[in-house]
């Protein structure tokens, strides 16, 4: 297995050190190396990879576990390596049946040159979408354990999916995020929190930091996130989703009615050039 660079562990521990500062921070979902460079050349401190953004980028559909552990973990690597920022990845459920397949997943995904990493407790089973409690904390666990193992503070984001499965229930999500905080991770996450008092309710009720999703219906700005309790915000497929709109909208608009207005939102072919050439990675000392 690799062993990190130096380099690695510093993006590491500026990444857990972020989780205490005084105000939340926006982690922003780039989808490939070319969304990384642009969001890192404009001031971000840390970047998140989303699992729907790279499945869309490899022409599918999110879900039921249509993209592999190898796949993700290649474009967390080329994510990775297109910017000097922390990098933390969507690992979905662990990609594996076993809390030790979890754990595996971890090890690979520090080899990548990942700072963290998230497990969510889903099955990517639609008759049945939400793991039971016991063999969800257990995965967590492993996580954690691996974790530890590395030689850099690795961050683990423990996910519990009951909102983003169509499961509103919030007294269940709250039980959950405890248990995987007593079974170690370091941030907590429920994506597709309904509202403001959800958020609160999650962040009164654990210790450790929580992440919270926007760029869908909640309307929230960073400072009423912080407010509420909230040390880290990501946007997950949101970004992709946008430039996947507005290509949709710029091909309707060629088909539909013959003209290239669309081009009049394009960011200027010399200013892009300007974005991603001002974001190379540092060289590693």
């Amino acid at each position: 297995m690799r062993q990190p660079t130096d380099d690695q562990r510093r993006k590491a521990a500026e990444f857990r050190a972020l989780h205490a500062g005084p105000h939340p921070f926006v982690v922003p979902n780039p989808w490939d190396a070319g969304s990384a460079r642009l969001l890192t050349g404009m001031g971000f401190a840390a970047l998140a990879t989303t699992g729907a953004g790279c499945a869309y980028s490899l022409g599918r559909p999110d879900g039921r576990n249509r993209t592999g552990r190898e796949e993700v973990l290649e474009n967390a690597r080329a994510v990775a390596a297109a910017t000097h920022l922390p990098v933390t990845a969507d690992l979905e459920s662990g990609f594996g049946d076993t809390p030790e397949e979890v754990a595996e997943t971890i090890r690979l995904a520090a080899a990548t040159g990942l700072v963290g990493g998230s497990v969510e407790d889903s099955t990517g089973r639609p008759e049945d979408p939400v793991r039971p409690l016991e063999e969800a904390v257990e995965r967590v666990a492993a996580a954690v354990a691996a974790a530890r193992e590395l030689d850099l503070p690795f961050t683990v984001t423990a996910r519990a999916e009951n909102f983003f499965q169509g499961r509103p229930d919030l007294d269940d999500t709250i039980r959950r995020l405890r248990a995987y905080e007593e079974a170690g991770a370091d941030v907590l996450y429920a994506p597709a929190l309904p509202d403001a008092e959800a958020v609160r309710a999650v962040c009164s009720a654990v210790e450790r930091p929580v992440n919270v999703l926007m760029g869908g219906a909640l309307r929230l700005s960073v400072a009423d996130l912080g407010a509420l309790g909230v040390r880290r915000i990501s946007v997950g497929s949101a970004m992709s989703r946008a430039a996947f709109g507005a290509l949709h909208r710029a091909a309707r608009e060629i088909l539909d009615h013959g003209t290239f207005t669309f081009g009049a939102d394009a960011i200027p072919y010399a200013e892009l050039n300007t974005l991603l050439d001002g974001a190379d990675p540092e060289p590693a000392p």
